[in-house]
């Protein structure tokens, strides 16, 4: 048959290259993440091996005003993995008052690829409270991927204020149809931890939030997951939500899930408490075999 040949070489290429791997995205909120965590060795041994796993992953709460610690996360990453090193991308200092938080997209460099980002804007308003929906602005980061069966993606970050969630929940529908016309594309995945659970959400309340009531948006860490570290929380915080054919065609079916790294790296409670009190959420997106093969034979 003279299609053999080239069937055997991809088959033989998938097997010795072991090219079937997809694409991990994370969102982690690594609770107060700054100078002293990152000075901690124990500390940072284990959130070297739950950011290592991930290809592209959104960091949350980064609480350093000198802008070391990424720096340093990234650097020690790198020890690691030097033939798949990781780059990032950082919004500004978010916060309306003296807290601040940075949202950071750190990501493999030679599987990924920013093309453009965004710092959604504060509201300008009446100066009434209505019109300033978010404590933290959403941070939007569009992604070129070469290596998955979708080019070209975009992500928007989002943390949460618990006791304005809900509001800020539906807020993102607003956001998604801004860059829906900013950048004509429909492949869009929101996440982070949205504090969409337990005591901040309530039934009512989920009937007026736009991103789930509207069929498109699907919503990938269902609500009776846990994504808290205490045993006595059972919340679904952390979520991923995407929006288009392409993505969601894209997604490793039953990939999306938390990553409980207390029970996989046999933490007790209080030694993961030290990294975090949220695990990450993840997804891993298909891989384009062909692009694989071309680059890898």
């Amino acid at each position: 048959h003279p299609r053999l040949p080239a069937f055997l070489l991809f088959v033989v290429g998938l097997c010795a290259l072991n090219v079937t791997s997809s694409l991990k995205i994370c969102a982690f909120n690594i609770q107060s993440f700054g100078e002293s965590k990152s000075n901690n060795k124990k500390v940072m041994g284990i959130l070297l091996k739950i950011l290592s796993r991930c290809d592209l992953c959104l960091i949350q709460e980064v609480r350093d005003s000198k802008g070391e610690a990424i720096q340093t996360l990234v650097k020690e990453l790198n020890r690691f993995h030097k033939s798949n090193p990781y780059s990032y991308v950082e919004s500004e200092r978010l916060g309306r008052k003296t807290y601040k938080e940075q949202y950071v997209y750190i990501y493999r460099n030679n599987m990924l690829k920013v093309k453009e980002h965004y710092q959604y804007p504060k509201e300008e308003g009446d100066g009434s409270n209505e019109t300033e929906v978010f404590s933290r602005e959403p941070f939007i980061v569009r992604f070129h991927s070469p290596t998955t069966l979708i080019k070209d993606f975009v992500l928007i970050g989002q943390h949460t204020c618990p006791r304005n969630a809900m509001k800020e929940i539906d807020q993102l529908y607003t956001v998604f149809k801004r860059i829906h016309k900013k950048w004509k594309t429909d492949n869009v995945m929101i996440l982070g931890d949205l504090n969409a659970g337990c005591s901040y959400v309530t039934i009512k309340g989920w009937r007026a939030v736009r991103l789930r009531s509207d069929p498109k948006f699907h919503w990938l860490i269902g609500d009776k997951q846990d994504t808290t570290v205490r045993q006595k929380t059972h919340c679904a915080y952390d979520r991923i939500i995407i929006h288009g054919h392409e993505i969601i065609s894209c997604i490793v079916p039953g990939s999306a899930q938390p990553f409980n790294f207390k029970e996989d790296f046999h933490l007790t409670e209080e030694e993961a408490l030290e990294v975090s009190d949220h695990f990450p959420v993840e997804v891993d997106l298909k891989p384009n075999h062909r692009y694989l093969l071309r680059n890898e034979l």
